[in-house]
């Protein structure tokens, strides 16, 4: 038994030295000693959607030290080309075209799933991957509906997983030290945050039912949704207008800023969520508002408003996007990526962070690439290291949320009492209605 062991920390050695010296062990091709370097620390990812924003986060992992995408899951088989000729541009190496995200769930070498498809499939592929022993990059929202958030957390605590939401601006350094700043007391008690989001996005017209194309799994591509005829106005953005797929502006783009106030106000559920709006501008086939207020009370004497502007592109402050703190002594804002500045009551700067990075807030795909990387690399560390991630499903959760609420008051036309030990509607069976959804029958998500 100790020759054993002697012989086996001399061989041992002698690979150490082979590695030191740059050397190849016998048997072994340089491409195949590579794949077992420091493979201990490589973490093997699959991208589920690589369309639009999935290519630009896909893309972003593969630009990670020490980070291998082994597969590219997209029902448009036209998408997946595109991105698996991106990683191997990037990384010199192709992923494997995998158009149902559930088989590469199967292969015990994948450690994560990123989850950038339609927002209809957030929860249920997260719970799927979290099942399969998978730690999951989950694009915000967390979920279609309230209940399928809790649904999610469950899966993350049940099976140990490590679930990082797609809020990036939680990694940004200097929104990090704005939020330092604000809990300092620069602005006195905060007690008021407005949030917005504005654009100028153009009508997406009357679709007309038409076969589906030759390069769409539409069915796969609908996935836990009830089915709905495929027509010509809905892939591949769309949807997030529609009610079967989509959540509207404020989970699309309200979850971000939202969650920054809920961040800085200190708070988590709400008691108190009202809202406000419509479809306003175009006659056609949207469905979720394109103008729309939320109003949000908490147990500890705040407030937060969202406003979204979907065809109206004045900006507020200077800016497309952007939270504002008001607090006894002062306000802080921070716009649209990684900057801050605080006012005095007289409206003076105070104090004037720039931003050294620049950010296009409509890009659709891709608004801040080096930033986010911040956000996927302390999702590596949540990993390798048992960190703490910095948007993690609770939180993520949490922020989501809060915009959904005020999607159900709009839908329920009421003013919802919420439990704040849990987020819960209370005593509203019409809203109550909207905690969860229908699904196509054996699509059900369970934990």
């Amino acid at each position: 038994m100790e020759d054993s062991r002697r012989a086996f920390i001399k061989n041992s050695m002698k690979a150490a030295t082979a590695v030191s010296i740059g050397g190849i062990l016998p048997g072994f091709s340089a491409k195949s000693y590579a794949s077992i370097i420091g493979a201990n620390d490589r973490i093997m990812v699959a991208s589920m959607g690589v369309n639009s924003r999935g290519f630009a986060v896909g893309s972003n992992f593969a630009k990670q030290e020490n980070c291998e995408v082994l597969y590219a899951c997209d029902v448009d088989t036209r998408a997946a080309s595109k991105y698996i000729a991106e990683i191997q541009k990037i990384t010199k190496k192709a992923p494997k075209a995998e158009p149902d995200f559930r088989k590469a769930l199967e292969d015990k070498q994948l450690d994560a799933l990123i989850v950038a498809a339609p927002d209809h499939w957030h929860a249920p592929a997260a719970i799927l991957a979290c099942k399969a022993g998978k730690h999951v990059y989950l694009e915000k929202p967390c979920s279609h509906n309230p209940h399928e958030g809790e649904l999610v957390i469950a899966a993350a605590k049940k099976y140990d997983r490590v679930l990082q939401m797609g809020n990036q601006r939680r990694s940004f350094p200097n929104v990090i030290a704005a939020m330092a700043e604000l809990k300092a007391g620069a602005i006195g008690r905060p007690y008021f945050a407005k949030t917005w989001y504005t654009n100028n996005r153009p009508t997406i017209g009357i679709g007309k039912e038409v076969a589906v194309p030759e390069w769409l799994n539409y069915e796969l591509w609908q996935g836990p949704a009830p089915r709905k005829a495929y027509k010509d106005n809905i892939v591949h953005y769309n949807w997030h207008w529609l009610w079967n797929w989509g959540t509207g502006e404020a989970l699309n783009n309200g979850t971000h800023m939202v969650d920054i106030a809920r961040w800085g106000l200190g708070v988590e559920y709400p008691t108190k969520v009202s809202s406000n709006g419509g479809r306003y501008r175009y006659k056609d086939d949207w469905e979720t508002p394109d103008t729309q207020v939320i109003n949000l009370e908490f147990e500890n004497n705040t407030f937060m408003t969202w406003e979204g502007r979907s065809c109206n592109g004045k900006t507020i402050e200077g800016s497309s996007v952007g939270v504002m703190f008001y607090g006894e002594t002062g306000s802080l804002l921070i716009e649209a990526g990684n900057a801050y500045t605080i006012f005095d009551l007289d409206d003076k700067i105070v104090k004037d962070v720039k931003n050294t990075t620049k950010i296009d807030p409509r890009n659709l795909a891709n608004p801040a690439e080096s930033l986010d990387s911040l956000h996927i690399r302390n999702f590596f560390d949540g990993i390798r290291k048992g960190a703490k991630v910095n948007s993690d499903i609770v939180s993520g959760h949490q922020s989501t949320l809060l915009v959904q609420l005020g999607n159900i008051a709009l839908r329920s036309g009421d003013t919802l009492n919420i439990d704040p030990k849990n987020g819960h509607i209370l005593n509203n069976k019409e809203a109550n209605k909207y905690w969860r959804r229908e699904y196509a029958p054996g699509w059900e998500p369970k934990v």
